[in-house]
């Protein structure tokens, strides 16, 4: 489980199909289908961000989002037919996160999610039998505790965020900016490297951490 999502969509087909998404993400969601049970739930579940609709009943999600905003700074990814850029900028103003109109394709609702999971640095991130959570700061490799540096946290938290994803040395290096004065290309070698010797069993046989030749690295294991 990567974060408690709560769903508010008043679109029940709609609905039905984000909640398998984030579940096949390794999220849990909560569906709800009107403002009013939105805030509801907001304030007995906790989640870790809010899909919320801006056409719902009893409160819409204009009306949601800045009743959250006044209490609260879980995230919030608005979604919305209205495509015009005074739309897009009024969900903005509220205090919205993002914002993405409709139609538009479920995996790029997933990337978004992740984003803004990542961007809030709320929830822990799992993958490969590692559990990276930004707010403690705090990687677990089956279960126990490893002390990374920030920049060696930072890929990490990257590499957990999207499993199987190939990074390259370049977008690697710009997860340490501001870390590691001297970081290079070079040096993001280093890091996975010494990351090698933390989260694999054996670090010449690495069975996580994967070169992929003449492109970077991947995490490889899936969610979990």
């Amino acid at each position: 489980m990567c974060a408690h999502v709560l769903v508010a969509e008043d679109d029940e087909m709609q609905a039905e199909l984000i909640r398998r998404s984030l579940l096949a993400e390794g999220h849990t969601a909560t569906v709800v289908h009107d403002g009013g049970a939105a805030l509801d739930a907001v304030r007995r579940l906790r989640p870790d961000l809010v899909v919320l609709d801006l056409m719902l009943p009893v409160v819409d999600g204009l009306g949601v989002c800045r009743a959250l905003r006044r209490a609260d700074d879980i995230p919030v990814l608005m979604l919305t037919a209205r495509s015009t850029e005074d739309d897009v900028l009024l969900g903005l103003d509220v205090g919205a996160d993002d914002y993405m109109t409709k139609p538009y394709s479920p995996r790029e609702l997933m990337a978004r999610i992740r984003t803004v999971l990542r961007r809030s640095g709320r929830g822990p991130v799992r993958a490969a039998g590692l559990q990276v959570d930004p707010v403690r700061h705090e990687v677990r490799c089956d279960g126990e505790e490893v002390e990374c540096t920030p920049a060696e946290f930072a890929i990490l938290l990257a590499m957990t965020a999207e499993p199987e994803r190939v990074f390259s040395r370049r977008q690697l290096l710009e997860c340490t900016r501001g870390m590691d004065r001297a970081s290079t290309e070079r040096a993001v070698d280093v890091h996975i490297m010494n990351l090698r010797r933390k989260i694999e069993a054996d670090p010449r046989r690495p069975v996580r951490l994967l070169t992929v030749f003449g492109v970077g690295y991947k995490l490889s294991g899936g969610r979990g």
